[in-house]
């Protein structure tokens, strides 16, 4: 077989079909590697008496960069904070009287209606399901997921907006 840098340069192609199959957007240069690294390994292990190289060789790579994702999402699952997690906390600082400890997030949640403020502490403070604002509210699962997501889009560009008062 050839050596690896010829075999490299006419798969090289494939790593990026598999990068486009797999709808990876992100860490494309981590995912190229990743391929790259696969590719290699199934040089290494390949038996010309199994059969072709090409199917060897995309399956290794496919496999790779579904692990490699797998990774990712166990790792972003168990060490990133969610935007749910972060307002969450956000929220329940207390400066030790009551008061928010972050006063542009005070101002941002006293700007919102009623129904808005209801949504953010039955969600982030009480820990309620979407069901039962949904029960709470009179309204569907889904209503309540529209609603969620029009508070919590209101909340980003709002903390952006509002000036914090001493």
């Amino acid at each position: 077989m050839l050596n690896f840098e010829d075999v490299l340069t006419q798969y090289e192609p494939m790593i990026s079909a598999c990068i486009r199959q797999l709808n990876i957007y992100r860490d494309f240069d981590q995912f190229q590697q990743t391929g790259r690294v696969a590719l290699w390994y199934a040089w290494k292990r390949f038996d010309k008496q199994k059969g072709d190289f090409t199917p060897f060789a995309y399956w290794s790579i496919r496999g790779a960069m579904m692990d490699e994702m797998k990774r990712e999402n166990r790792f972003e699952q168990h060490h990133m904070p969610t935007e749910d997690e972060m307002l969450t906390n956000l929220i329940e600082v207390d400066d030790g009287g009551g008061n928010c400890g972050n006063r542009q997030l005070q101002n941002v949640i006293e700007s919102l209606t009623e129904d808005d403020r209801k949504l953010l502490q039955w969600l982030f403070i009480e820990a309620c399901s979407q069901a039962e604002c949904a029960k709470r509210f009179g309204i569907s699962v889904s209503g309540v997921k529209k609603r969620r997501q029009r508070v919590l889009q209101k909340v980003r560009e709002m903390f952006v907006k509002v000036p914090v008062h001493e």
